[in-house]
C-alpha cells in the first residue's frame, strides 16, 4: 500500500513540473509590457511627460544695446553756435529819436531797413538813385555807415543836386561809406583804419560814445539788420 502511495506521489510531481515548465517557454503576447514598466489600465489616462526648462547654461536673449548718438537734446545748445533770437542793441545818444524806425530792422536786409526810418530817407532816396538798393540787400556781413538827413542837408543844395543827379559821383560816394563785414563796437577802436568798397580808407578815433569816422560822429551805431550792421554818422563822407 506504502508502495502505490510513494507511486502517486511521484507522478504528481513530475507533471506539476513539466507544466511549469512549457509556461516558461511560450512566448508572450505582443503588446505585453516590458517588464519594469507598467501598463496602463482601461480608464485611466496616460501622465503626459513633464516639461522642462531650458538647459542650464544656455546663452540668454539680450535686447540691442542702444546706439548713443551725438545729435544734442532739444534744450542742449550746441557749442559755437549763435543762440536763435540773439540780436545786437543800437547804443549811443541819438539812439531815442529813431527807435520807433528800427524796430524790427533785424530780421530786414539793410537797404530795406534804412527806408522805414524817417531821418534815413534823403540817404534812401541816394540808394534808390544810384541804383544800389538791391546790391546791398543782397551783400553779405557788412557795415554800413549811414548819414542821417541833417548830414545831406548840410550839403548846399546845387551841390547836393549835383551829386544826386550823377550816379557814377553818387555810386562812388555811397560806396565809400560801406566796408566788409559786420563791425561790432569793439571793432571800432581807436586809430582804426577801414578799407571802403569804393576803395578808400576810414579813420576811426575817439572811444565809447565819443566815436568819429574821419570828421563825422557817430550818433547811432550797432544798429543789426538781417545782412549788416549800421552806424548812424551826421556828416556825409565824401572820397579824398
Amino acid at each position: 500500500m506504502k508502495r502505490v502511495l510513494l507511486a502517486a506521489a511521484l507522478a504528481l510531481t513530475t507533471a506539476t513540473a513539466g507544466t511549469t515548465a512549457a509556461s516558461a517557454l511560450t512566448p508572450e503576447p505582443e503588446g505585453s509590457p516590458v517588464p519594469g514598466e507598467t501598463a496602463t489600465m482601461p480608464g485611466e489616462t496616460e501622465t503626459p511627460p513633464e516639461e522642462t526648462s531650458p538647459e542650464e547654461g544656455a546663452p540668454e536673449e539680450t535686447a540691442p544695446e542702444e546706439t548713443a548718438t551725438d545729435e544734442p537734446a532739444p534744450d542742449e545748445t550746441t557749442t559755437g553756435e549763435s543762440t536763435p533770437g540773439a540780436t545786437a542793441s543800437p547804443s549811443g545818444p541819438g539812439c531815442a529819436p529813431l527807435e520807433e524806425g528800427l524796430t524790427g530792422s533785424a530780421d530786414q536786409p539793410v537797404a530795406t531797413a534804412l527806408s522805414k526810418v524817417t531821418d534815413l530817407s534823403m540817404l534812401s532816396e541816394a540808394i534808390k538813385q544810384a541804383g544800389l538798393e538791391e546790391k546791398l540787400n543782397s551783400a553779405q556781413d557788412i557795415t554800413v555807415f549811414a548819414p542821417d538827413n541833417a548830414a545831406f542837408e548840410a550839403i548846399p543844395k546845387d551841390a547836393r543836386d549835383k551829386i544826386m543827379a550823377d550816379k557814377s559821383i553818387l555810386t562812388k560816394a555811397l560806396s565809400y561809406h560801406v566796408v566788409e563785414g559786420k563791425l561790432g563796437p569793439a571793432d571800432l577802436k581807436d586809430g582804426a583804419k577801414l578799407k571802403t568798397l569804393e576803395g578808400g580808407e576810414l579813420t576811426v578815433k575817439g572811444t565809447g560814445d565819443d566815436l568819429t569816422v574821419n570828421d563825422a560822429k557817430i550818433v547811432c551805431g550797432n544798429v543789426p539788420t538781417s545782412n549788416a550792421t549800421v552806424y548812424i554818422v551826421d556828416k556825409v563822407l565824401m572820397p579824398q
